[in-house]
């Protein structure tokens, strides 16, 4: 006879629990913020240009694409953040991070490096109110990359002794002598949107192609190139010592560009040009000038190693362009990409029908 001491019992399913809508909508969006962070962070990220500084390579209201793989994404320097913020959190004042972390920022391998005539997006390196990651993102042209030396001369860029090929669409101010009343429809007409009523005339920026043409109109009496003479020094320009460095935005070095692993005899001369980088950017933890001196922990130095390579940037409108001329070098860890495409641009001075410059949309960058 067999009996039956214990039967385990079929285990039953329980019916999977159905997510509420609320739910389903969370996960959704906390993947998208995710997936979008890590794009913005990794790969492309988009940008809008807000000043004329690169006019006309590029325009205002222009929306570009700018590569982080070419250069390589940069690990945060300041984790806690708000994901898909900059500086402050949407339409708001209030700071989108804490800068009570604050990490050392490595650079993901890239596929190319920073290149001669590359439009560069880079953050702003005086700036010093937030964390250098977050710092005002500039866009510029390189013009020396490090170990170069730099060069202006009567405007023209010349790097290690050899004449640098211009862009296409390189800008200069020019003021146009006119006694006619000129409205803003004149210069739209003719692609000019810098302009500034001087007396006698207009202060504008434009090719010297553009400024030729006006030159032959016989309501114009004069278009005559606006620029600074050789030996006139400007305090406005970097290194701001116009009594020993008598540079201005046209006349301008010769100045090297620091590159990683060279080093500089620290002179009287030399220490003006190189002060901020070596206080400012190269991480020392006790570094100070004393008395036109060098010091590093203490102790005097009479000459310097580079920990990093730096990069010379000016803007394509010449005349109208905050660059490294003002404020010196940019260091590779302010480095954020390379601009690629324009995605979409938007006229601020177009009509309904005419906002949209279509002529521009998915242009390459050159």
């Amino acid at each position: 006879m067999k009996v039956k001491f214990w039967e385990k019992k079929p285990a039953t399913k329980e019916p999977k629990k159905k997510k509420s809508f609320a739910r389903e909508w969370g996960d959704a969006i906390l993947f998208a913020v995710v997936a979008a962070s890590l794009i913005r962070w990794a790969t492309f990220e988009a940008y809008t240009i807000p000043t004329p500084s690169m006019e006309k390579s590029l325009l205002v209201g222009d929306f570009l694409f700018v590569s982080k793989l070419h250069y390589g994404p940069r690990t945060p320097i300041t984790p806690l953040q708000v994901p898909l913020t900059h500086q402050t959190i949407w339409g708001t004042n209030i700071p989108s991070y804490s800068d009570a972390i604050q990490l050392k920022s490595y650079r993901l391998p890239g596929f190319s490096e920073v290149k001669q005539g590359d439009v560069v997006v880079f953050n702003y390196p005086p700036e010093e109110h937030h964390p250098a990651d977050l710092r005002i993102n500039y866009i510029k042209r390189c013009v020396a990359v490090a170990g170069d030396s730099i060069e202006v001369r009567d405007m023209q860029v010349i790097v290690n002794g050899k004449v640098m090929d211009n862009p296409e669409m390189l800008q200069f101010e020019y003021f146009m002598a006119t006694s006619k009343i000129l409205t803003q429809d004149f210069f739209l007409d003719r692609d000019i949107t810098d302009v500034n009523a001087w007396e006698g005339g207009f202060l504008i920026h434009t090719t010297p192609e553009r400024a030729s043409e006006l030159a032959k109109l016989d309501f114009i009496d004069e278009v005559r190139l606006v620029k600074e003479e050789k030996d006139q020094g400007n305090s406005l320009v970097f290194p701001h010592i116009p009594s020993q460095y008598k540079w201005n935005q046209d006349f301008f070095g010769p100045l090297y560009v620091p590159k990683e692993g060279a080093t500089i005899a620290i002179t009287p001369e030399t220490l003006p040009l190189y002060e901020r980088v070596i206080l400012k950017y190269e991480h020392n933890d006790n570094a100070e000038v004393r008395d036109g001196k060098l010091y590093l922990d203490g102790k005097e130095v009479n000459q310097y190693t580079f920990k990093q390579n730096y990069y010379f940037m000016m803007g394509d409108n010449r005349h109208n362009s905050a660059d490294s001329r003002f404020w010196g070098f940019v260091p590779e860890d302010h480095i954020v990409g390379k601009a690629v495409m324009i995605w979409m641009s938007s006229d601020p001075y177009g009509s309904f029908l005419n906002k949209i410059r279509w002529n521009r949309l998915f242009k390459i960058i050159e």
